[in-house]
């Protein structure tokens, strides 16, 4: 397939981008600059901003499969200015996305679009698959707003793949990076209560996922893209310092110091979601990491 990609120079977007082309698929990717980028064999470069309408968006009507990852880091305190672009980045990235795509009654082009479990909002221990409602929080009220975009793609005839990410744990960026050097130093403790529920995705079984989900015709709307088995962040803090060697044994972080330092962004630590990936199960996905004891074996 020729796949058209957002996001395709970040953490999951260059992994991605390898699998893709060792798959035997091209890639183009969009970016804001081209100049200085090194192409290798089966990519192109796209120069454009999608955050605005552009001749980049012809090139869009080409490509069989659109892979939507494009969106601002959500880790950062929610002011004002960080909300907006947080908002910004996947509306009208995804819209300006969803205008670009030919209007083709019976069209086989995809668009799997980068979503998150955010869309639940903070549930306890309710476990979640695909049929549970949206929260009413910010970042709820985003994805919501996010996926009622990439759905108007249906009206062109393109089917249209929610991908519901969990906490990616993968080498080289997201959150491991982050938790790594703290850990190695033995400083590693629960956040809060501990008893928050952590929904995560290995970042191996994540690019997998995509490529399982553009074969498989019979699959649209929401997909929970998390691993079988979450976690609380206490059995996360325990299974992370195990796999170091690293003792754990400091309190756990007031969730008072976090929301004192972090605003409203510390709820993501804090609250969470036991997010279940019901469609992957039901259509036979083979999870490689479906533990996160053996997940954090093979990353660290």
């Amino acid at each position: 397939m020729k796949v058209f990609i957002t996001g395709g120079t970040g953490f999951l977007g260059s992994s991605l981008t390898q699998k893709l082309l060792h798959s035997g698929h091209t890639v183009s990717i969009l970016t804001r600059s081209a100049k200085n980028r090194k192409s290798q064999p089966g990519t192109t470069f796209v120069e454009g901003n999608p955050l605005e309408k552009g001749p980049w968006q012809k090139e869009v009507g080409w490509h069989d499969c659109i892979i939507n990852l494009a969106g601002a880091s959500i880790f950062c305190r929610w002011n004002e200015a960080n909300k907006k672009a947080i908002y910004d980045s996947r509306i009208l990235t995804t819209r300006h996305l969803v205008e670009a795509i030919p209007s083709q009654p019976g069209s086989r082009m995809i668009l799997l679009n980068g979503s998150a479990v955010g869309y639940y909002g903070f549930r306890n221990g309710e476990e979640l698959n695909e049929s549970g409602t949206a929260g009413n929080d910010f970042l709820a009220s985003v994805v919501k707003e996010w996926e009622t975009e990439a759905l108007q793609a249906e009206q062109k005839g393109c089917r249209v793949v929610l991908c519901r990410i969990g906490v990616i744990l993968g080498r080289d960026g997201g959150a491991l990076s982050k938790m790594l050097n703290v850990f190695k130093l033995g400083l590693g403790s629960p956040l809060g209560t501990g008893a928050q529920w952590f929904s995560w995705v290995a970042l191996h079984d994540l690019v997998n996922m995509f490529l399982f989900l553009m074969d498989n015709d019979a699959i649209t709307g929401p997909v929970n893209c998390t691993a079988p088995h979450p976690v609380t962040n206490k059995e996360m803090t325990s299974a992370l310092g195990k796999a170091l060697h690293r003792p754990v044994f400091l309190p756990a972080v007031p969730a008072f110091l976090m929301k004192k330092g972090m605003g409203e962004f510390s709820d993501v630590f804090l609250k969470g979601q036991k997010v279940l990936p019901g469609i992957l199960q039901e259509n036979g996905f083979n999870f490689e990491f479906p533990d996160i004891k053996d997940a954090f074996a093979n990353l660290v």
